[in-house]
């Protein structure tokens, strides 16, 4: 467990490993007067009758390139604008309550604070999206395969979180969860929803926090429980988990955790020894 910048409730970051970003919330106390968080705190939806007190930050200090990604769960056409998103060196921790009302003009005229509004277009119920802040300090959102520029000038000297303001014809949102792309794609924790990944998280009751698409060295943890060493080199070349996760992850998904390719427990896997 490690601690990396501000996290709302005193929360330690769990980190798998060297390619895992953290799990990335929104901040427990920091939020607009009309917001109300679920689903462990990713989700925020603003409720009531205005188009404005729904502002959000992230539970922790985010990286330049990471790519914070959400889904716009619920839309209203009685308001006019949608989604603003942006950047602040002000820990929300810090911040008293209530929270201004919206994110431009209220943060975005105040020092340390950087936001902007997301084109419509990219706002309806049910879209994707993604935001982030870039290595010249420049604020760029994309979605429905268009990228669009919003703002320069942000002050990258000072640690950063995101901050969102469910605005207008927004409703309510959802974290994704967040991607910084380089040599090796790193990735918050717990993994995001998706179709195509087996939910192993009870698969074992000593399992922890885990990010089914990062890439351990061979040889190392069982990705599944992370208590034992992994023990089984599955077909496709893999050696990720320990023969009583193997067992299991077989029996119910029959797929690597980290590449998906499928394997049956008696003749795609082998059992070699390791060191302890």
């Amino acid at each position: 467990m490690e601690k990396d910048g501000d996290n709302s409730d005193s929360e330690m970051t769990h980190r798998c490993g060297p390619l895992c970003l953290g799990p990335l919330t929104f901040h427990r106390q920091a939020v607009g007067d009309l917001v109300r968080l679920s689903q462990g705190a990713r989700r925020a939806e603003r409720t009531g009758n205005s188009f404005r007190d729904g502002l959000v930050f992230s539970s922790r200090t985010v990286k330049i390139q990471e790519r914070i990604r959400l889904r716009v769960e619920s839309d209203s056409f009685r308001w006019s604008g949608a989604l603003r998103v942006g950047f602040t060196n002000v820990s929300p921790s810090s911040r008293s309550l209530p929270l201004p009302s919206m994110a431009c003009p209220n943060l975005s005229s105040s020092p340390g604070h950087w936001a902007a509004p997301v084109p419509q277009l990219l706002c309806p119920a049910g879209s994707e999206l993604e935001f982030w802040v870039s290595s010249g300090g420049s604020i760029y959102a994309s979605g429905n395969s268009r990228q669009y520029k919003l703002l320069t000038g942000v002050d990258l000297s000072q640690p950063l979180w995101a901050m969102m303001d469910i605005y207008g014809q927004t409703c309510s949102v959802f974290l994704l969860g967040s991607e910084k792309k380089g040599l090796c794609t790193r990735r918050s924790c717990p993994a995001p929803e998706a179709t195509t990944s087996p939910d192993v998280s009870s698969l074992s009751p000593s399992a922890d926090i885990f990010c089914l698409d990062m890439e351990f060295p061979a040889g190392t943890g069982c990705v599944v429980c992370m208590v034992r060493k992994a023990t089984v080199v599955l077909r496709c070349g893999h050696q990720c988990l320990c023969n009583s996760c193997c067992t299991k992850v077989s029996q119910q998904f029959g797929r690597c955790p980290l590449c998906r390719c499928s394997f049956s427990s008696d003749a795609s896997v082998e059992e070699v020894s390791v060191e302890v």
